[in-house]
């Protein structure tokens, strides 16, 4: 699994409404075969901020997703509404393929 964190600083004229402008790139994603999950949410530190995870089944996947056009097109119209590059972390979690329990707060 190729999981991936990002996190985005929008403009702060188009920060309520990124929801909406990254509304077709993210259900086109989310349709991706390979695509796992893919969710957006907003830092409660700045509301300019949102965190992007998604993950992908593996290098295949991501490579497709990458490859695709609504990937492209993103990454043509997106940085218009950024106020910087964004910032990442990606990893390749061999032997992973969805969320573990966080143990420590288990429901019983």
């Amino acid at each position: 699994m190729i999981f991936i964190t990002a996190k985005m600083r929008v403009k702060p004229e188009h920060a309520d409404d990124w929801p909406n402008i990254t509304k077709a790139f993210t259900e086109a994603t989310r349709g991706e075969p390979g695509c796992k999950f893919f969710e957006w949410s907003r830092s409660l530190e700045d509301p300019n901020e949102y965190v992007l995870i998604e993950a992908f089944d593996g290098p295949d996947a991501g490579a497709a997703h990458v490859g695709s056009e609504h990937f492209r097109t993103a990454t043509q119209e997106l940085p218009a509404y950024l106020a910087e590059t964004p910032r990442i972390i990606s990893q390749n979690l061999e032997g992973k393929d969805d969320w573990d329990e966080l143990g420590e707060l288990a429901v019983r």
